[in-house]
């Protein structure tokens, strides 16, 4: 049976209305500015396996999450489910040892590119990304949806 993530501990945090910072953070300022936020203060965070482009799953990061993964080169997320940090990998032993994050154009979404250590999602799975859905419509290169005389 699959083990959740160890959260962190002494991490309480309060939503801002306002999409900043929903507490301090040690964030750096700069890239604090470029980020845009969910009205809870997160980010999307997509994980990756670094050397194969493999989509592994989406969490969520708010300033002092990001900051913790920038600087301590574990992957921390914020659980929403369970209002607190967790690190990757703390109870499970499935680490995500992180090798580059970017920012988005828009500044809403993360990517994560990561060293995984067994299976990323909670279910057992490699990737949270295993159920595929039918695609029925499928449009070829060039189709740009519009309907013509």
């Amino acid at each position: 049976m699959p083990v959740p993530d160890a959260p962190v501990t002494g991490a309480e945090r309060s939503p801002d209305p306002a999409g900043g910072p929903a507490r301090p953070s040690r964030l750096d300022p700069a890239v604090a500015a470029r980020l845009r936020r969910t009205p809870d203060g997160l980010v999307a965070a997509v994980v990756r396996q670094h050397d194969s482009g493999e989509v592994l799953m989406v969490a969520w990061m708010d300033d002092e999450a990001l900051h913790r993964t920038l600087t301590t080169g574990r992957a921390t997320y914020w659980s929403r489910s369970r209002n607190e940090y967790w690190v990757k990998g703390a109870t499970s032993g499935h680490h995500q040892y992180v090798r580059s994050v970017a920012l988005d154009c828009d500044g809403d979404a993360l990517l994560v590119s990561v060293d995984q250590v067994g299976p990323a999602c909670h279910t057992g799975q490699r990737t949270c990304f295993h159920t595929d859905l039918p695609v029925t419509g499928v449009a070829g290169p060039g189709d740009d949806g519009r309907v013509r005389a």
